[in-house]
């Protein structure tokens, strides 16, 4: 049965955020020996990378970090979400390298969404699954309903088989390398990290199932879906 999403708001959005993270850490490290944590991009989870950073009871080299999306840039790029993990969270917090899977931003987009899935497929079948399933996956909330790089009118919101793709999005006149519903929906968890700034009515349409709304369509089929909204 479907449960309906858990919506934490607080005035301690960073250290709340922070401590749920690891607190899934522990869990899927306790039982599987390993946690698979996708991160998000934009300010909002950025100083909740850098207090995660010096947390001193994760075990680092049990963690596999991938990235829910990425600017198709290099990633020295002030623009790149891989860039702000590295300077808040990867660097600091010395995780390393087997531990990290970069989307590459800097090649052709077509061919750097497929590198990525197949990475993940391999991981996947070498664990006899049939699909990468994440134990937790951050994801923020854009002004226009956005989140990853699944934008309005975009074509990756109607993909059913791919789980990484280049999304063009005119808007920005740019390609984005993003996770699709299918490969964001199969996690065992996912978190919605949501600044103070952010338009309450926004966040009802979200919560309300607005589908014309890409984030009202995350919904993880066999999962958990928790919102942490700063007050």
């Amino acid at each position: 049965m479907k449960t309906d999403p858990q919506v934490i708001r607080t005035k301690n959005f960073v250290a709340d955020a922070a401590d749920f993270i690891l607190e899934r850490a522990r869990e899927a490290i306790g039982e599987r020996n390993e946690f698979r944590i996708a991160l998000s991009g934009g300010n909002t989870p950025r100083p909740v990378y850098a207090r995660l950073a010096v947390a001193n009871d994760v075990p680092w080299d049990l963690v596999r970090i991938t990235f829910g999306d990425e600017r198709c840039v290099p990633p020295d790029d002030p623009e790149s979400n891989f860039r702000m993990a590295r300077e808040t969270l990867l660097a600091p917090a010395a995780v390393p390298e087997k531990s990290i899977l970069r989307m590459r931003g800097e090649i052709d987009p077509q061919i750097a969404a497929q590198e990525y899935q197949d990475r993940l497929d391999l991981i996947a079948t070498q664990r006899g699954e049939p699909i990468y399933r994440h134990d937790l996956i951050l994801l923020g909330l854009g002004d226009d309903g956005h989140t990853a790089s699944l934008f309005p009118g975009t074509p990756a919101l109607e993909e059913t088989i791919r789980r990484v793709v280049a999304n063009f999005v005119p808007r920005l006149n740019a390609w984005r390398l993003t996770f699709t519903f299918p490969l964001i929906n199969h996690a065992r968890h996912v978190l919605f990290l949501v600044g103070a700034t952010k338009s309450p009515g926004l966040i009802e349409r979200v919560l309300a199932g607005d589908r014309q709304l890409p984030a009202a369509r995350v919904d993880p089929s066999a999962g958990e879906l928790t919102w942490i909204i700063a007050e």
